[in-house]
């Protein structure tokens, strides 16, 4: 499923919701535990896993951004600084297994928006295909999605910044 866009007094927000027949406590592994966030999202690293403390995202020359981490219950909720925004994770326990939800919350939509809509997208299928075991094609996942949220954007009526 899509992630759901809407415009607020901030900004804008998009809104992931996954199902995953897996239980949060497995699930939240994927978010918490440096050795499994690296097989989905390769340049994140948790430094201090705890509200008030910070995640590092290697920008691939070098440098790397620390992100603060905002809110934070273990086992269940991970909110951090993302760029001029916000990312937040929950998961809950659902009927065979757990639902696990993303919000970011962004101040404007840029050109470059649509690729990080689709690369978030992309993230919650890998996570999905690891815990079931397959694989997935990563790069054509996302070109794919990439086309779609970019058409979800466009259909807002939206002006790029």
């Amino acid at each position: 499923m899509r992630a759901e866009i809407v415009q607020t007094d901030q900004g804008y927000t998009a809104t992931y919701n996954r199902h995953m027949a897996h239980s949060p406590e497995t699930v939240w592994a994927m978010l918490a535990e440096n050795g499994k966030l690296k097989q989905w999202f390769l340049e994140l690293e948790v430094k201090e896993l705890r509200k008030g403390g910070f995640l590092s995202f290697d920008m691939g020359d070098g440098t790397f951004e620390k992100m603060d981490i905002v809110d934070f219950e273990a086992g269940s909720v991970l909110a951090f600084e993302w760029d001029e925004g916000q990312v937040r994770f929950e998961i809950l326990p659902a009927e065979g297994g757990s639902r696990l939800t993303m919000v970011e919350s962004f101040p404007r939509i840029t050109q470059h928006t649509a690729k990080d809509l689709a690369g978030w997208h992309v993230c919650f299928d890998v996570i999905e295909a690891l815990l079931d075991g397959r694989k997935i094609e990563r790069k054509r996942e996302w070109e794919k999605e990439y086309e779609e949220y970019k058409r979800l954007l466009q259909s807002l009526s939206v002006e790029f910044e």
